[in-house]
C-alpha cells in the first residue's frame, strides 16, 4: 500500500477499517482543537497576538512540524508503534482499536466541553494499553520497555519546563534590565510570537508522530502488513495527518487558551517569551529521544516556572492542582474506558 489510490480501495474493501480510520483522524482532530491550543496560550495571553492570527499560525506551523520531523526522526511514531501488541487476528485487533478511539475522543470532547486541557497524549496511550489488555487477556500485550519511556518523558516534561521556564525567564531579566518598558514590550512580544510559533511546530512534530503511528496502525492491523514502516511513512498518510490536526486547531480552542494563558499566571510578556520557549525546546529534546511528552504538562510546566520565577505568589495553584489532577486521572480513567468499551465490543461485534 504506497499510495493513496490503493488506501481508498482497501478502505472501500474493510468497512472495519474505514471506521477505525474515521476514529483515529477524529482523536487527531480533537487533539488539534485541545492539546495544540496551548502552544499559543501564552501569546495570547498576554495579547502579544490577537486569536485568530494566533490559530491561523499554529495551523501552519502544526502541519509544517508533522511534516519536517518525521524526516529528520520517527523515533516517537516509533515508540506508539512498539508499545502493545493487539494480536494477530485482525478483525479483532481493530475492534479493539476502535474502542480505544472512541474512549479517547469520549474523554478529549469531555475536556474540551468544561475547558481543562487534558493531555490527549496520555489519553491515546491509555486508551491503546486498556484495549490491549482487553484483547489479550491481561499485561502480556504491553512492551514494558517502550511504556517506560511514557514515564521518563513525564518527568522530563515537568522537571525540564519548570526549570527552563525559571531560568530563562531570570536570564532574560537579567539581560535585559536596561530597556525600557516600552522596548521591553515590543521585543518580548516579538519573542512570544515567535516561541508561539516554535512551540506549535513541536506540537506538530511530536503529537503528530504519535497519531500519524496510530493512523499507520489501524493499516497495518487490516493487512497484517508489520513492514509497511520499514521504508518510512507514506507522505500522503503525513499530509492527511497533519491536515486533520490543522482543521482541529482552526476549529478554536478559546477556552484551553483562556485557561492556560491567564488562568494559571497572569504573565508579563517577557515570561510568556520565556514559557513559550522553554516549551519549545523541552519538546524538542523529547522528540529527538524519541520519548512521548504531554505538550500540555509540558508547556503548564513552563508556565509554572516562569510564574515562580518573580514570585510562587502570582501561580493560581487552585487551577495548576486541578490540571494536575486532570492529568493523574487520564491514565487510569481514559485506559478503564479504553478496556471496558473494548470488551463490549467485542462481544458485540
Amino acid at each position: 500500500m504506497n499510495t493513496f489510490a490503493d488506501f481508498i480501495v482497501l478502505l472501500a474493501s474493510n468497512p472495519l477499517l474505514a471506521v477505525s480510520m474515521a476514529l483515529v483522524l477524529g482523536t487527531i482532530f480533537v487533539n488539534g482543537a485541545t492539546d495544540a491550543a496551548n502552544s499559543i496560550a501564552e501569546a495570547v495571553g498576554t495579547r502579544a497576538i490577537s486569536f485568530p492570527k494566533a490559530i491561523a499560525m499554529a495551523v501552519v506551523c502544526e502541519f509544517a512540524g508533522l511534516a519536517i520531523s518525521v524526516n529528520i526522526s520517527t523515533a516517537v511514531a516509533d515508540t506508539i508503534d512498539h508499545m502493545v501488541d493487539f494480536g494477530g487476528d485482525p478483525h479483532t485487533a481493530l475492534i479493539a482499536l476502535c474502542a480505544a478511539m472512541v474512549g479517547i475522543v469520549v474523554w478529549g470532547c469531555a475536556a474540551w466541553a468544561f475547558g481543562i486541557p487534558t493531555s490527549e497524549s496520555h489519553a491515546l496511550i491509555a486508551g491503546l494499553t486498556g484495549a490491549a489488555i482487553a484483547l489479550q487477556g491481561g499485561i502480556a500485550g504491553i512492551n514494558w520497555a517502550e511504556w517506560s519511556k511514557v514515564l521518563w518523558g513525564l518527568v522530563l516534561s515537568v522537571t525540564l519546563g519548570v526549570a527552563l521556564g525559571f531560568c530563562t525567564t531570570r536570564a532574560i531579566r537579567w539581560l535585559f534590565v536596561n530597556l525600557t518598558n516600552r522596548e521591553a514590550g515590543i521585543l518580548f512580544a516579538r519573542v512570544q510570537v515567535a516561541g508561539a510559533g516554535f512551540g506549535a511546530f513541536m506540537h506538530g512534530a511530536q503529537d503528530g508522530q504519535k497519531f500519524l503511528s496510530t493512523a499507520m496502525l489501524a493499516v497495518m492491523l487490516a493487512t497484517g502488513d508489520n513492514t509497511l514502516t520499514q521504508n518510512g511513512y507514506p507522505i500522503w498518510l503525513m499530509a492527511l495527518c497533519a491536515t486533520v490536526l490543522s482543521l482541529g486547531v482552526a476549529s478554536g480552542g478559546a477556552r484551553i487558551v483562556k485557561t492556560v494563558g491567564t488562568g494559571v499566571v497572569s504573565m508579563e510578556k517577557y515570561q510568556g517569551a520565556a514559557a513559550s520557549l522553554s516549551a519549545g525546546i523541552s519538546l524538542m529534546l523529547a522528540t529527538l529521544w524519541g520519548l512521548p511528552v504531554s505538550t500540555t504538562n509540558t508547556k503548564t510546566a513552563s508556565i509554572v516556572g516562569a510564574g515562580c520565577s518573580k514570585s510562587p505568589r502570582t501561580v493560581n495553584w487552585g487551577v495548576a492542582r486541578e490540571m494536575v489532577l486532570t492529568w493523574v486521572l487520564t491514565f487510569p480513567g481514559c485506559g478503564a474506558i479504553g478496556y471496558a468499551l473494548a470488551r463490549v465490543f467485542l462481544h458485540i461485534f
